[in-house]
């Protein structure tokens, strides 16, 4: 197995890395680059959307032709990683949730004409996206067979009513894919729609509050009271809203985890500066055992984590669907980050608690990647389902 990156994409992963620290970094020092909701301004965020542009960084996961990079998946995991290594990365590249998962879906499986509607304008940074899955209690949360939201035939035309929430970037978003109910057949029942901001028919209810600082737009609740979406603007065919999902889910868990890695390793990175010039009692923080059990034990984990989502990224490059794979990677991940900025925050004392440094905002960040598209215990059920039928096949080299 060799893990090293072919030669252009180690060009990309360094180039990332030098736009993040002369660029990106020192934003962050500056409280007057953020907005009210703890994200980079967005009059900040267009200057450097042109600077990324300029630079060949701009939207690496997509095709050439279209304006990205054309990256294959392992590499955006060696990209990915960089660009998050600053808290506005994701965005200033756009590569950042949901808009990245939204673009890899449509250019996947939307019609030529419905990438140029509504993909492109996204690619070009022109609007913004949104995916409308998640409903209140009792309605559809990890278990979309409970989809209480309705998609009704009326001639040429769907009519949605039902309720949405937790939907991320809704508050920005021009273009929304959204996720109804067209039957009751439990695999076939669920249909995907595209639809855009100004129709009429639906609304924004509320930006529900959270503990983390926000993606831009927030996370919405939704209600939908006779949208009228045209049956050309269904993506693909009737019954195949689940297959979008899982199409859309699959590498936008994984891409979740490569930005992750690089949150993780800010993290570290502020500790270890700390922990070099701190002394205490006569010697430096970083001479100490303890200290170093924490560093070594978050080092490694955080490795464990990359090489997860590099096995899971090569199946999907090979076209397999590497559910197992990704949902091992969610898995850990997921506790790295949050292990990684918790040592951070640890050995930094109450330095590490106050808002000096960026740990304090990435420590809140960090609790939701155990909840984000499919908490840890169903990932970890699907797993055991995984194992009960491969048995020892389930650690396959293959």
């Amino acid at each position: 197995m060799d893990f090293t990156l072919p030669p252009h994409i180690e060009d990309y992963r360094q180039r990332y890395r030098a736009f993040v620290a002369e660029h990106l970094l020192p934003l962050e020092s500056d409280p007057r680059s953020f907005d009210d909701h703890e994200n980079i301004r967005l009059d900040v965020l267009e200057k450097m959307r042109a600077k990324a542009k300029a630079a060949g960084l701009w939207a690496p996961q997509m095709p050439k032709e279209r304006g990205g990079q054309g990256l294959n998946v392992t590499g955006m995991a060696a990209c990915y990683e960089e660009m998050n290594y600053s808290i506005f990365g994701p965005v200033v590249f756009n590569s950042a949730a949901p808009d990245d998962g939204n673009m890899i879906v449509l250019n996947k499986v939307a019609t030529e004409e419905q990438k140029k509607r509504w993909l492109q304008p996204i690619i070009d940074g022109a609007v913004r996206s949104a995916i409308v899955m998640t409903e209140p209690a009792p309605g559809a949360g990890s278990d979309p067979a409970m989809m209480l939201t309705t998609a009704t035939k009326k001639n040429d035309k769907w009519v949605i009513r039902g309720r949405k929430w937790f939907i991320t970037g809704a508050g920005v978003a021009q273009h929304f894919i959204l996720i109804a109910r067209t039957s009751d057949d439990k695999r076939k029942g669920l249909t995907a729609f595209l639809y855009d901001r100004d129709q009429p028919g639906w609304k924004i209810v509320r930006r529900i509050p959270i503990m983390g600082p926000e993606e831009h737009g927030g996370h919405c609740e939704l209600e939908f009271d006779g949208l009228e979406i045209p049956d050309e603007n269904r993506l693909m065919a009737v019954g195949d809203g689940l297959k979008v999902t899982q199409i859309r889910l699959g590498t936008a868990r994984l891409t979740h985890c490569m930005r992750w890695l690089g949150l993780a390793r800010r993290s570290m990175a502020i500790a270890a500066e700390y922990v070099s010039h701190r002394e205490a009692q006569g010697a430096k923080l970083a001479e100490r055992e303890s200290v170093q059990w924490l560093l070594g034990d978050a080092a490694m984990q955080i490795e464990i984590g990359r090489m997860l989502v590099m096995r899971a990224a090569a199946k999907l490059d090979r076209g397999e669907f590497a559910r197992k794979e990704i949902s091992m990677a969610k898995i850990a991940v997921a506790d790295v980050l949050h292990q990684a900025v918790d040592t951070a925050i640890q050995l930094n004392g109450a330095g590490g608690y106050s808002k000096d440094t960026k740990l304090e905002w990435i420590y809140r960040y960090a609790r939701q990647a155990r909840l984000v598209d499919g908490a840890s215990e169903v990932h970890k059920m699907v797993l055991a389902r995984f194992f009960m039928q491969e048995r020892s096949d389930f650690w396959s080299w293959n």
